[in-house]
C-alpha cells in the first residue's frame, strides 16, 4: 500500500494508480480545474438548458435526482436560479433517517414538483442482506436505484434532460478520460455505478429474484432512451463543485445538518439520509483500507482547508471505526430488518477484510481493539518502508 504524496488516498482505491511522481488521479483532476474557463462552462450550461427547456411550458424542463442531501439540494437551488422548471425524483433510500425525511420535505417546499419511487420493501431487505454477503455492499439496491429510477422516470414522463451532481471519477479519482466526462451514460453506470458485477439480469438468472422484482433496478433499453432522447449531464462539469460550499448554500435554504460529526467521518453535513450508510462505508474500509473520513479529508486538503498532517490525524482517529451506530441508530436495530445478528454481521465483516491491509496475529487472525476496531499495517504518516 502506498499513499498519494499530496493527499491521503491509498493506491488500493479502485482505478486509482499513483503516477510516476506519486500523485493520485483525483489530485491531478483538481489541478486541471485551475485551467478551466468556468464562465465559459456556465455559458455552455445555459445553452444546454435552453435547448431542453419545454417550449410551451406543458412539461418539465429537466429531472433532478434528489436524495434530500446537500448536493441534490444545491442542484435544485441552481436549476431554479437558472429559470428551469424541474421534476425532482427520489429513489427512496433503504433505511431512511428522520433528518433525511426532513431534508426531503425541505426540497418539496422550494417550489418544485416532486415524485418518490419506493421499491418493494420485502425485496429490498432481501437484496440488502444478499448483496452484503455476496459482494460486500449492503447498499447495492440503493446505488442501483439512484442511477436507474431517475432515468426510468425520464422515459416515463418524456423529460430528456437529467441533472446529476458531480462526476465521482473527477471528484474522488478515476481514469482520466472518465474524469473529464460530462455526461452519465449506461456505460458509465456499468463501470462506476457501484454494481460490483451484480446486475438485475444476474439476480433473475440465479433465481435470487423474479423479473418483476427488479423493474426499478433495470436501466431502460437503448430504444427507450433513443425515443425520448435522454441525456444526463454532470452539473459539476459546468460549475466549480465543492461539497462544503454546497452544504453552506443548502443550509441557507433550509437544509438541516447533523448535531455532531457523522460516525466514521469528519463532517456533519454528508450522508444523512440512510442508517445503512455507515455499513456501506465500513466495508469499503475493510476491502480497500480507506473510508469516508479519508475521502472527505482529501477533498478539504486539496482545497487548502487543512494540512496533510491534519488529514493524517483525521484518518488515524476517525476512519474505519466499527459501525456500532449510525445517525444515533444502534447497529442491532439497523440489522434487525435483515434478520441478521451483530455476531453474524461481524463474521461477514471478517470474511471481507483484506488481511494485506490490516494487522494480524501469528495465526493470521485479525487484531482488534476492545471496540472491534482494526489497525492498518500502514498509515499515511508512517515512514515509507
Amino acid at each position: 500500500m502506498r499513499y498519494c504524496i499530496r493527499c491521503v488516498m491509498p493506491d488500493t482505491h479502485p482505478d486509482m494508480p499513483l503516477d510516476a511522481e506519486g500523485v493520485c488521479p483525483a489530485c491531478r483532476s483538481y489541478d486541471n480545474r485551475l485551467a478551466v474557463d468556468w464562465e465559459g462552462r456556465l455559458v455552455e450550461l445555459k445553452r444546454i438548458l435552453e435547448r431542453y427547456r419545454s417550449k410551451d411550458g406543458r412539461n418539465w424542463d429537466c429531472i433532478i435526482p434528489v436524495s434530500g442531501g446537500k448536493d441534490s439540494t444545491y442542484q435544485v437551488i441552481q436549476m431554479l436560479e437558472l429559470g428551469m422548471n424541474p421534476l425532482c425524483v427520489t429513489a427512496t433510500t433503504c433505511d431512511l433517517s428522520d433528518i433525511g425525511r426532513r431534508n426531503i420535505e425541505n426540497i418539496k417546499q422550494m417550489g418544485v414538483d416532486y415524485v418518490e419511487f419506493t421499491s418493494n420493501r420485502v425485496v429490498r431487505r432481501k437484496l440488502n442482506r444478499y448483496a452484503l454477503e455476496r459482494v460486500g455492499d449492503i447498499s447495492w439496491p440503493e446505488l442501483a436505484g439512484i442511477f436507474t429510477i431517475p432515468v426510468r422516470a425520464a422515459v416515463q414522463f418524456n423529460v430528456p434532460l437529467l441533472i446529476w451532481g458531480e462526476n465521482s471519477q473527477n471528484e474522488y479519482g478515476g481514469p482520466a478520460a472518465d474524469a473529464e466526462n460530462n455526461t452519465l451514460t449506461r456505460q458509465w453506470l456499468d463501470r462506476f455505478g457501484g454494481l460490483l458485477g451484480m446486475t438485475p439480469d444476474s439476480l433473475v438468472a440465479e433465481k435470487v429474484l423474479r423479473p418483476q422484482d427488479v423493474i426499478l433496478f433495470t436501466y431502460p433499453t437503448d430504444e427507450e432512451l433513443k425515443r425520448v432522447g435522454v441525456t444526463g449531464i454532470f452539473l459539476g462539469h459546468y460549475l466549480p463543485w465543492d461539497g462544503y460550499s454546497n452544504a453552506l448554500l443548502s443550509q441557507a435554504n433550509g437544509f438541516i445538518t447533523y448535531h455532531k460529526c457523522v460516525e466514521g467521518t469528519c463532517v456533519n453535513y454528508e450522508n444523512l439520509d440512510n442508517h445503512q450508510t455507515g455499513i456501506h462505508d465500513y466495508f469499503r474500509y475493510l476491502k480497500f483500507g480507506y473510508g469516508r473520513a479519508t475521502s472527505l479529508a482529501c477533498l478539504h486538503l486539496r482545497r487548502g482547508r487543512i494540512t496533510r498532517s491534519q488529514a493524517c490525524d483525521i484518518v488515524r482517529r476517525l476512519d474505519g471505526t466499527f459501525p456500532w451506530e449510525y445517525l444515533d441508530k444502534p447497529l442491532d436495530k439497523i440489522l434487525e430488518p435483515l434478520d441478521l445478528s451483530v455476531e453474524e454481521f461481524v463474521a461477514i465483516c471478517d470474511r471481507w477484510t483484506n488481511k494485506k491491509i490490516f494487522k494480524t496475529d501469528e495465526r493470521g487472525g485479525l487484531i482488534k481493539d476492545k471496540k472491534g476496531n482494526l489497525t492498518k499495517v500502514l498509515y499515511p504518516d508512517d515512514p515509507v518502508r
